[in-house]
């Protein structure tokens, strides 16, 4: 058991919005990307399950980011986590998710669990003394809400800081303004922005971004915060000696780094290869296959036949393979995409997936196992048919999302669900034993 030690304290802020489409992951990540640019070292953290916009933020400031959801995660681990980045960051950034007071679990509650100040992004454009209203609504409107101050958006001038600024209350510190420029955007598809490694000229967008964030008003640091140290209990070395093979490439690209590094706790030595263009796998005793975008490069998984090859092999060895959403549906026979284009998948697992024009599943799950508990979330686009016998289904939290069917045909183990590894070691491990 590792002791209690002393607080750490590290500016740090929650960055949110009045609503989705304010700007928040493109002034999260100039400000990762400005502050680095100041020789600080900046951690960035994403509130909810999001692959995504952490891929992003990780560009920007050059770390692994890290998610935070009170119930996927459970606030102890939370607050592990934050704590361990305070020990060496100059500053602690959270992107929120959706409007500030959304959701079942929202930035709000994130932000007063663990007493993180709230920053609000607003969109400026058109808006002079309203913004100030804006912000100060949503300010108060809960109360004991940890509040840092205001970022104003898509600025159109100097003056047009100035007048926003001198608008807010004295307690409301106008943090950054960013002027409006389109060619700052970040380009999107179905599932959210597009992946960091999609957008060639990221870095001169980031660049710009971060200009543009300091060049009408000065660019402050917020208040430092107090971090709590957490006891832990070291991980068990459930998986001393063995090696996973973990798929990763640009169809292959969603996985937790909490993930990796638990599986490395446990004592397991991570290898990793790309489905796309690695013609053999690696020496490996169990495979995880993550989620990702496999509909957007068909016809290449299809071409890789020596990879498919290999899976069957292992599969038919008895060793294990783990597979979640992306990954899942390339075990299946077939796919479909949008279009209607269809090709063959690895084949390890009866069925077809077609993907649809709408979402068919969101939302937190809970999965029961013999090992325990462990929980994850699910959000895809594809609709399955097969004839495979469900091992279990999956507790969703909240009524809107529906049960996701758990696999299992030997030493596989699939579904749609992104589970998280912390939330039950003893679960994950089972994955890959």
């Amino acid at each position: 058991m590792m002791n209690a030690t002393a607080a750490r304290h590290c500016p740090a802020m929650l960055i949110s919005a009045p609503a989705s489409g304010q700007g928040k992951t493109t002034i999260a990540a100039a400000l990762a990307y400005y502050h680095r640019q100041q020789n600080r070292k900046v951690h960035v953290f994403k509130a909810g399950p999001d692959f995504i916009d952490p891929q992003i933020l990780s560009f920007a400031c050059g770390q692994p980011v890290y998610q935070l959801d009170l119930w996927m995660m459970g606030e102890a681990h939370c607050r592990e986590i934050l704590y361990n980045a305070a020990v060496d960051a100059d500053i602690i950034l959270i992107e929120g998710v959706m409007g500030l007071f959304d959701g079942d679990s929202s930035s709000a509650d994130l932000a007063q669990k663990l007493n993180v100040p709230v920053a609000v992004v607003i969109d400026a454009g058109g808006m002079a003394q309203t913004f100030a209203a804006v912000a100060y609504g949503l300010a108060y409107y809960r109360a004991n809400l940890p509040f840092a101050g205001v970022i104003a958006n898509k600025v159109g001038s100097p003056g047009h800081a100035k007048l926003l600024e001198e608008a807010l209350r004295e307690n409301m510190p106008l943090l950054a303004a960013m002027a409006k420029d389109d060619a700052i955007g970040l380009p999107s598809r179905h599932l959210g922005l597009l992946q960091a490694d999609e957008i060639g000229d990221l870095d001169l967008r980031l660049a710009r971004a971060a200009e543009l964030l300091s060049s009408l008003a000065p660019c402050r640091l917020p208040q430092p915060v107090a971090f709590a140290p957490i006891a832990t209990t070291p991980q068990p070395l459930l998986l001393a000696g063995k090696r996973i093979a973990v798929a990763r490439d640009a169809a292959f690209s969603f996985i937790y780094q909490a993930n990796l590094d638990c599986l490395q706790a446990m004592g397991a030595e991570l290898t990793f290869f790309s489905p796309l263009t690695d013609p053999v796998l690696p020496k490996a005793d169990s495979i995880y296959l993550p989620g990702g975008y496999p509909e957007l490069h068909l016809q290449t998984l299809a071409d890789n036949v020596a990879m498919k090859q290999a899976l069957h092999a292992h599969h038919q060895a008895g060793k294990p393979i783990y597979a979640e959403c992306g990954g899942f549906l390339y075990l299946l026979e077939r796919l479909t995409d949008k279009d209607g284009h269809a090709a063959a998948m690895a084949g390890l697992l009866p069925g077809s997936a077609q993907m649809q024009k709408r979402l068919v599943n969101l939302g937190m799950h809970s999965l029961q196992l013999a090992q325990g508990e462990i929980r994850g979330h699910s959000f895809h686009h594809s609709q399955l048919e097969t004839t495979m016998q469900l091992f279990t289904t999956s507790n969703p939290q909240r009524n809107r999302s529906r049960s996701e069917n758990f696999y299992r045909m030997g030493s596989l183990q699939a579904s749609y669900l992104h589970t998280y590894f912390p939330y039950n070691p003893q679960v994950a491990a089972g994955f890959f034993l």
